[in-house]
């Protein structure tokens, strides 16, 4: 039977070429080592993925803590799995820092990018050009800010410039209490803003498709529900994948970044993402009404004590 799965890896890449005051990884290095081992290891997991059947229908999310796309191996797996007959979508995190013009050698059907902007430490003018490239080449991409209240004429001058049908999101801070006018304003911007203005979700005892439809995949191979449970589920390489999904209510208080809370069943946010829902682009334009009536689900929760 074909294996229909999300997979969200991460690998002991931790170094990053920003200096952002909010990422905890800012101009972090990563030792020779650490490189080699990543390297490893993330050809151990293409290898599983392309010996897999073909009929397996998988889409990918690194979530890497540092900047891979600077890193050429990243650039070789994520060509290499573009072309593989299992693959549905593969999708990296990114600032993108690095020139993408490589992606000319990809399957354009099945890879994207998930963009972050950080003003400040890249020109706007670079960063659009890369997304041009990214736009002539066929590639799929969301582009990004972090909801620094400063930052709100960055995020205009990032909706104003780029096209209609490319989704802009911004994270809220959790560390921030927005104004009226700040949520309006980021939220002319990214109609879902409030979904991440929010956290966290309460999510005890609901129903999540983590470890059902997506999971977690370490360097090592360690598969869990989530990056944000502990709890192994087993391992890539020597367990059946297969017996290791099943449905499980949430065992954690609240889930409070946006990879977690998609896969909640009670926000349908399947329903706004479809195919995009890893690399968070949308497959209808979003509207505030959409993230309103998903908060109408938090306000019921809460409601319930549940």
């Amino acid at each position: 039977m074909a294996l229909t799965l999300s997979l969200l890896w991460r690998g002991p890449l931790a170094s990053c070429n920003f200096d952002c005051a909010y990422c905890p990884f800012a101009k972090r290095r990563d030792s020779r080592r650490t490189l080699e081992a990543d390297r490893a290891v993330l050809r151990r997991f293409v290898d599983w993925i392309a010996a897999r059947p073909a009929e397996d229908r998988l889409s990918i999310l690194f979530i890497p803590w540092g900047e891979g796309v600077i890193r050429r191996h990243y650039r070789e797996a994520l060509l290499r799995l573009s072309h593989l007959p299992q693959m549905e979508t593969v999708a990296i995190q990114t600032n993108l820092s690095a020139p993408m013009g490589w992606v000319a050698g990809a399957d354009a059907r099945r890879l994207a990018f998930w963009c972050t902007w950080h003003p400040g430490q890249m020109e706007l003018g670079r960063f659009l050009e890369r997304c041009a490239t990214l736009r002539r080449h066929g590639i799929g991409f969301s582009a990004g800010v972090v909801g620094v209240p400063e930052h709100r004429p960055a995020v205009a001058a990032l909706r104003a410039a780029l096209s209609p049908e490319v989704y802009v999101w911004v994270n809220g801070l959790a560390s921030h209490s927005y104004t009226a006018a700040e949520i309006d304003a980021f939220a002319a911007a990214d109609p879902l803003f409030e979904l991440s203005l929010h956290r966290p979700w309460p999510s005890r005892g609901q129903a999540c498709g983590a470890g059902e439809r997506s999971v977690a995949v370490d360097g090592d191979g360690t598969v869990r529900r989530c990056p944000f449970l502990a709890e192994p589920l087993g391992n890539l390489y020597r367990d059946d994948v297969a017996g290791l999904l099943r449905p499980r209510p949430c065992p954690a208080e609240s889930c409070r970044c946006h990879i977690g809370y998609v896969q909640l069943d009670r926000l349908r946010l399947d329903e706004v993402f479809g195919r995009g829902l890893l690399p968070r682009i949308p497959a209808q334009p979003p509207t505030r009404a959409m993230a309103r009536e998903r908060l109408a689900q938090r306000t019921q929760v809460s409601a319930t004590g549940r």
